[in-house]
């Protein structure tokens, strides 16, 4: 039967919070289950490394180890002898008890093994934790970003930010854009236009995103913004929450020309003034080429005014165009080999 009941006004207010605060009482116990699990597995790490060093321990020795334990433990999936032997690589990676309360273990397990596998210098694996701590990569995201070398390109593009973004916004913008991007997701022939290259990044935008890096929400493509009378359209347009301010993003096939400047520069001077709020920074553009000559684009840059990027992009590799279409589809090759076990049939 149902309820006749009335609910008070503020019922639905006092469920949202109540909502709220259990997922994040949910999140503190996972994470501090994580953390407990990452400590237990680098403190027996320290002791299988103390053992080798004192006593000789082998590797039948760990095999036995995790014979023990898994008999002790059979609901624990953690103690096998590769497992065993990631703990023991852990606890040599991480010396430092400190360290390990204060950083990798904030992250799972999976991605310390991930680091391990992946990287031998300390500088570099602390770099990328730290990065999957502040951006929440998955496991997956990780090994991508190490993969790409995401530490070498950080930071690397071309910019004026320092002249012409006040401190400490032009550090932050500085280290949200990278050279070159990896758009290894996407592949073009040599013959592609501008937007082939765009239809390409939106057809992937999920991808795309996840190299522009967190921060970025996605405004449109082809943003129409009318100046004087006449039309003009803006490749991407972007808005960053951290800088609380708009990107304007042009693509370009070829190689960077100076020329491209003068164009941006038109477009953040409209964006500003059409698009910009009161409590919005100034517009920030990044021209993507496919090549760059870094001392042609320091120069073009010396005397521009407005917040400017230039950064080279990589793509997948791809056939050359003319050989595009000369070789069988997958339909093809699926219909040539039904024909071909027909044939070894009627034999």
């Amino acid at each position: 039967m149902a309820s006749d009941l009335t609910l008070p006004g503020d019922y639905a207010a006092l469920l949202g919070d109540l909502k709220g605060r259990i997922r994040s009482a949910q999140t503190r116990a996972a994470l501090a289950v994580n953390r407990e699990l990452v400590l237990l597995y680098w403190h027996i790490g320290q002791r299988i490394l103390a053992r080798q060093a004192q006593k000789g321990w082998g590797a039948k020795v760990i095999d036995q180890l995790a014979r023990d334990l898994k008999a002790e433990f059979p609901e624990l999936k953690g103690f096998s002898p590769r497992n065993l032997k990631y703990m023991q690589q852990f606890a040599a990676a991480w010396p430092d008890e400190q360290v390990v309360q204060q950083l990798v273990a904030q992250i799972p397990w999976g991605h310390n093994i991930a680091l391990l596998q992946a990287l031998k210098d300390p500088a570099q694996r602390e770099w990328y934790a730290r990065a999957a701590i502040q951006h929440g990569w998955s496991r997956n995201v990780l090994i991508h970003q190490m993969d790409t070398r995401l530490i070498d390109r950080q930071g690397q593009a071309t910019t004026n930010f320092d002249r012409a973004l006040p401190a400490p916004t032009s550090e932050l913008a500085q280290q949200l854009l990278k050279d070159p991007y990896t758009f290894d997701f996407l592949s073009l022939h040599d013959e592609a236009l501008e937007r082939d290259l765009e239809r390409g990044l939106l057809a992937h935008l999920r991808d795309f995103m996840l190299e522009l890096g967190v921060g970025f929400a996605f405004v449109g493509s082809q943003y129409h913004l009318e100046v004087g009378g006449e039309d003009f359209y803006l490749d991407l347009l972007f808005y960053h929450l951290k800088l609380r301010c708009y990107v304007v993003i042009d693509l370009k096939i070829g190689e960077f020309k100076p020329e491209y400047v003068g164009k941006m520069n038109f477009y953040l001077s409209a964006a500003d003034d059409l698009l910009r709020h009161e409590q919005d920074a100034p517009t920030i553009g990044l021209l993507l080429c496919r090549t760059k000559n870094k001392v042609i684009a320091e120069y073009a840059l010396r005397d521009m005014d407005k917040p400017l990027g230039i950064s080279a992009y990589h793509l997948a590799e791809n056939l050359p165009i003319d050989l595009e279409g000369q070789l069988p589809s997958i339909s093809e090759l699926e219909r040539r080999f039904r024909d071909a076990n027909g044939r070894l049939d009627e034999k």
